[in-house]
């Protein structure tokens, strides 16, 4: 233990004489070769050179102190948790994030220049006997956590993405990045390329605050540029359907506790699960973020609170449905790819409308999980359409599921009355959840199909139906609106539309769902402009809604259309 403590020592002045000597414009060109002239100075302007890091494996509290001291460094704090090196650390020796005690330290030393800049110390606690010698023994060796860090010193998320730009243009790449939410930062590391002369290839931008929306995209270029590992994780994805249908399936969630940690033992008990079994569950979903771990067990974070059953926009029906019925149809998506028959129907002999209703349990998880993507309408009843409204204008809402869209309308204005228009069992679980929220005195229910849209409404509602249908059907449909809406009415179609230039979006990954499982498709915006068209209708316009879904506005073919956005 004292060789490989005054290894830490030598390691660690030598960081310290690190910090000293460099600063921002000289490091710079340092580790990005070409770096120079006008970007250069730009760089200089944006970020500015913070400190060197060093991982090192005291046994305890006080030989960290001793190595601090030979090395001249004054702590005046306790460690901070170090979630991102620590998260690295688990995933590179297949250990558990709670046996790893790792902590940052931030001494600061007077350097050349003066400037007062940092010496980042990461500390992991290796008791004696502790089987973490070998991870000691590898990171000192290949120094993975070594890197120098520049701060963002404005971070503006343009700046921010310029200065990743900036850093790629000259060799760098990106190797990961985490948000430590213990101080509100959030970093992103990049390795430099072969012919970087400072000693250093690993470099950090640290950024004050939560920059998880840039992070992503950085990320998600670390997997691009390790093509097998991406392959990798891409082919497992079914792993990721299952444990969350899993963890949905035995209530997991809504045995947690929701504002501290849960002790297996006793969550296996409450679902009926194997203690140890449930473990290795709960580690992948922490790594996917829908749990996290800590000493006390693990605990929900926001994104598994969505699976709790009692959650508001549960959406614990979306996972049992993905990972049930439609989880077994996809595994026939070759056969939709390679024959056009739709994989649902070849499994289960019958379109999937017909074996729900057939399936009264089964047809209730379809509505609920339906209803659990209703974020998407958050922002519809404030369409300008239904603010203009006169007082006492009906809405019609066609095939509208579990009345869960009309509900909100109606409870955004209450002058306006409602119709709602499905087939008969579902009008029955409708007509349940608009009478809890008190608004059945304002809306009439119809049972029937498309040919049933009843005439005479102000404002009409399709919402999630036409992707359902081939072209042929969805002209159909339309007609059908089309002959029952007056001339001043307004058609409000909610669907995902496919973007133009091949961005990543949801109605891509639903597109490949409808043709595998329903025989239907996602459509761009100006597919849907031919198919009103056809219909004698005109897309007047069309704004985005959360998941990215879009709200297209639709007026009678001829009609006024000054109302559209």
């Amino acid at each position: 233990m004292i060789t490989t403590l005054s290894g830490d020592t030598s390691r660690l002045r030598a960081t310290v004489d690190f910090v000293k000597e460099q600063d921002t414009a000289t490091l710079l060109p340092l580790l990005l070769p070409g770096l120079d002239g006008p970007e250069l100075r730009t760089l200089v302007e944006r970020c500015a050179f913070s400190h060197a890091a060093l991982l090192v494996f005291p046994p305890d509290e006080a030989a960290l102190a001793a190595v601090l001291a030979d090395c001249g460094l004054v702590v005046d704090a306790p460690p901070q948790p170090s979630v991102v090196v620590r998260e690295r650390l688990a995933g590179r020796h297949r250990r558990r994030p709670a046996e790893l005690d790792v902590g940052i330290l931030r001494p600061a030393v007077d350097c050349l220049d003066g400037v007062r800049r940092m010496v980042e110390v990461f500390a992991l606690t290796v008791p004696p006997g502790s089987d973490l010698d070998q991870v000691a023994t590898h990171e000192r060796e290949l120094q993975h956590e070594a890197h120098v860090a520049f701060e963002v010193e404005a971070p503006d998320p343009l700046v921010l993405r310029g200065l990743c730009a900036a850093f790629g243009r000259y060799g760098a790449t990106p190797d990961g990045g985490g948000y430590n939410p213990h101080e509100n930062g959030t970093v992103f590391y990049f390795t430099t390329s072969a012919e970087a002369k400072a000693g250093y290839r690993r470099v950090e931008l640290y950024v004050p605050g939560d920059h998880r929306d840039i992070l992503a995209a950085h990320l998600d270029a670390h997997r691009r540029s390790r093509p097998a590992e991406n392959l990798l994780r891409l082919l497992t994805g079914a792993w990721t359907t299952q444990a969350l249908a899993a963890f949905a399936r035995l209530e997991v969630a809504d045995a947690m506790d929701e504002d501290r940690s849960t002790d297996v033992a006793r969550l296996a008990r409450d679902v009926g699960a194997l203690p140890a079994n449930l473990t290795t569950l709960l580690r992948y979903l922490t790594m996917l973020g829908v749990v996290g771990e800590d000493r006390d067990g693990f605990r929900l974070t926001a994104t598994g609170r969505l699976l709790r059953a009692d959650a508001e926009g549960s959406m614990r029906p979306l996972a049992l449905m993905y990972g049930g019925v439609f989880y077994e149809s996809f595994a026939g998506l070759g056969h939709t790819v390679r024959t056009g028959q739709v994989a649902f129907e070849h499994l289960f002999g019958e379109n999937h409308f017909d074996h729900f209703a057939r399936d009264p349990e089964l047809a209730d998880l379809f509505d609920r999980s339906m209803a659990a993507g209703s974020r998407m309408f958050d922002p519809l009843p404030a369409h300008p359409v239904l603010t203009a409204a006169a007082d006492g204008a009906t809405v019609v809402d066609i095939a509208g599921g579990n009345g869960e869209l009309l509900g909100r309308i109606l409870s955004a204005h209450p002058r306006l009355h409602g119709v709602l228009l499905e087939r008969p069992h579902t009008v029955a679980a409708a007509r349940r959840l608009l009478d809890a929220a008190g608004h059945t005195a304002r809306c009439d229910f119809r049972s029937g199909d498309f040919a049933d849209v009843p005439p005479g409404g102000d404002v009409y509602v399709l919402s999630r139906v036409l992707h359902d249908w081939d072209d042929d059907r969805c002209r159909e449909i339309l007609r059908h609106c089309a002959r029952a809406m007056p001339a001043t009415a307004d058609l409000l179609v909610v669907e995902r539309v496919l973007p133009t230039d091949g961005s990543a979006s949801l109605a891509t990954a639903w597109d490949l769902h409808m043709m595998c499982n329903v025989g239907g498709r996602e459509r761009q915006a100006d597919h849907f402009a031919r198919l009103f068209a056809d219909a004698g209708l005109t897309l007047v316009g069309h704004t985005p809604l959360p998941l990215d879904g879009s709200v297209l506005h639709v007026r009678r073919a001829g009609a006024d259309t000054g109302a559209g956005l």
